[in-house]
């Protein structure tokens, strides 16, 4: 994941700032926690800033972007944390699994270190009603590759909670999902440079053209429109949690 994240975290914190509402979600689900472990930490978003919270993020460039006042980073990958066993009273992950080049190891390392809930904002593979999605199929091809199915969590967390995380219309962390009502910002380079699947997908000139084209036309409103009059969308991104 090193090598991925040095090349797209340029710029990526100003892109990727946190959404409070989802925020809230997974401070709530950390309970009374007073150490956290973040694996995969990348920027520092979503770390309570009322916690005692440690870092863990393999990429350099990433560790440079965090802002002086976060909380101590270690370098280092989920599959082999650095800690004793039973270290923190929780941990948590956002947004990172994929990246991981063996997931039930980095997962049971998170359950190893940790005395209290492991908690984790993923995506589910089997959830495919983003529109996104009928433009550049590819996407969901990636997902089957990278993501892991939600019964995986259990095999390696053992028994968890798995709840909806619905994305705001103005969701202010620019993850893939995040402009679900924004449509032209899927045009913008710089909004795609922050979502690494836009970096492993390949060249999307020919999708994005038909993207652009039927924005300008109107046809995409005529296909989609009843979504857009939403405030939130249920895009398939999940809250795990150990119980």
């Amino acid at each position: 994941m090193s090598a991925t994240y040095d090349t797209i975290g340029v710029n990526y914190a100003d892109l990727r700032q946190p959404d409070p509402r989802i925020a809230a979600v997974i401070h709530d689900a950390l309970g009374d926690a007073e150490t956290v472990l973040n694996v995969g930490a990348g920027a520092g978003s979503y770390e309570p800033a009322d916690r005692n919270v440690t870092a863990l993020e393999p990429s350099a460039k990433m560790i440079q972007q965090r802002p002086a006042s976060s909380a101590t980073v270690i370098q280092g990958t989920a599959e082999d944390l650095p800690f004793d066993d039973e270290s923190f009273d929780a941990a948590m992950a956002v947004l990172i699994i994929h990246h991981w080049t063996d997931q039930a190891k980095g997962l049971a390392e998170m359950r190893r270190v940790t005395r209290g809930p492991v908690v984790l904002l993923t995506f589910d593979p089997d959830h495919r009603n983003f529109w996104l999605l009928d433009y550049i199929p590819q996407l969901t091809a990636l997902d089957d590759d990278n993501m892991p199915k939600m019964t995986a969590y259990e095999v390696s967390l053992g028994p968890v909670e798995i709840s909806c995380v619905p994305v705001p219309h103005d969701c202010t962390d620019g993850f893939m999902a995040a402009y679900w009502r924004r449509p032209r910002a899927y045009l913008d380079e710089r909004v795609r440079a922050a979502i690494s699947p836009f970096w492993m997908i390949g060249d999307i000139t020919r999708e994005l053209g038909q993207l652009e084209r039927d924005l300008d036309s109107g046809a995409r409103e005529q296909s989609y429109g009843a979504l857009f009059n939403a405030d939130t969308f249920d895009a398939g991104y999940r809250l795990v949690r150990t119980v």
